[in-house]
């Protein structure tokens, strides 16, 4: 007999099998992490339950009081009775809150399309093999960082007192005084300032995109023959639907709160013309109108909700990955 077989009798009584690796009983791992009994860490509790606590103490609560005041007759002030329903049928029927709607959307719609036309040109010349690129970069950059007030006011001078002296100058007498005063023309007033802060932001997604590219797509493009134009609808639009579908939706739901701008330029005129649905929800807070408002709020809060399912739904459909 040698040496290990009598090294193995000794080790294990007589008859015993030896322990296979799948008998074999195993451990968990110790982590050094405490969990609950449902193996969850404490720790996701003490950083998700604060965050919980505050969004529904400042949030979630205000609305539901708001919910709340938009069936009495409260004015922001005093005593309020209950009147149930009567402002949201009052809303319907008020001309002046429909125009602000008309407004909103058809400025929302307009400004959507503008900013990603001329966010996506840029992002095309800034990815492009150009001298001094970082620089360009950061140019075209600078407005996303200026506050919207500060920018609205520069461009309402520019707009009342630059633009008509040099059109008075050049003979063009239908500028020759400020748009911001013509009922027709203020609002491409809005576009365009909005379209000059809104474009750098939407550009830095473009150029994520553009990036995200592979080169060697466009070798095989040039050695098939595609031209400039060919390549950008056959590859990199299709490629890049899903920066695009992220734009046009943060886009056009920023576009309708727009408020700031407005502001600024022409303060909801001449008269009523550019006034957005914000501005005139805002108005009822000082204006002494405060359930009415907050009634014309829910009805907006709920038409903006029914107008994102619909964009998810379309993503789902189309199958775009964001």
């Amino acid at each position: 007999m040698t040496i290990t077989s009598r090294v193995a009798q000794t080790a294990r009584p007589a008859g015993q099998k030896t322990p296979t690796p799948s008998s074999a009983k195993t451990y968990p791992a110790k982590t050094g992490a405490f969990r609950s009994r449902n193996g969850i860490d404490p720790t996701y509790y003490w950083m998700v339950v604060p965050v919980l606590a505050l969004f529904a103490f400042f949030i979630t609560l205000p609305a539901l009081v708001g919910v709340f005041f938009s069936l009495t007759n409260y004015a922001g002030y005093g005593d309020w009775k209950f009147i149930g329903l009567s402002n949201y049928v009052n809303i319907f029927k008020d001309p002046a809150v429909l125009q602000s709607y008309i407004f909103t959307f058809v400025f929302a719609l307009t400004t959507t399309v503008v900013v990603n036309v001329v966010a996506l040109a840029i992002a095309l010349g800034l990815n492009a093999k150009i001298k001094w690129r970082t620089g360009i970069r950061t140019m075209f950059f600078i407005p996303m960082v200026l506050s919207a007030l500060i920018v609205s006011f520069v461009f309402n001078y520019l707009f009342s007192n630059t633009l008509p002296v040099l059109m008075e100058r050049l003979g063009y007498t239908p500028l020759a005084t400020s748009i911001l005063a013509n009922e027709n023309l203020a609002w491409i007033a809005i576009v365009l300032v909005t379209v000059w802060q809104a474009a750098p932001g939407a550009t830095i997604i473009y150029l994520a995109g553009l990036q995200s590219v592979p080169s060697e797509v466009y070798e095989a493009a040039d050695l098939d023959g595609a031209g400039s134009f060919r390549q950008f609808l056959s590859l990199t639009l299709p490629l890049i639907m899903g920066y695009l579908v992220i734009n046009v939706i943060l886009g056009f739901k920023g576009f309708l709160g727009t408020y700031e701008i407005i502001v600024g330029l022409t303060g909801g005129g001449p008269g009523m013309a550019t006034q957005s649905v914000a501005m005139r929800i805002f108005s009822g807070f000082t204006g002494g109108d405060y359930s009415y408002q907050m009634a014309n709020a829910v009805i907006y809060f709920l038409i903006t909700l029914l107008i994102s399912v619909i964009q998810l739904r379309l993503i789902q459909r189309r199958g775009v990955s964001l």
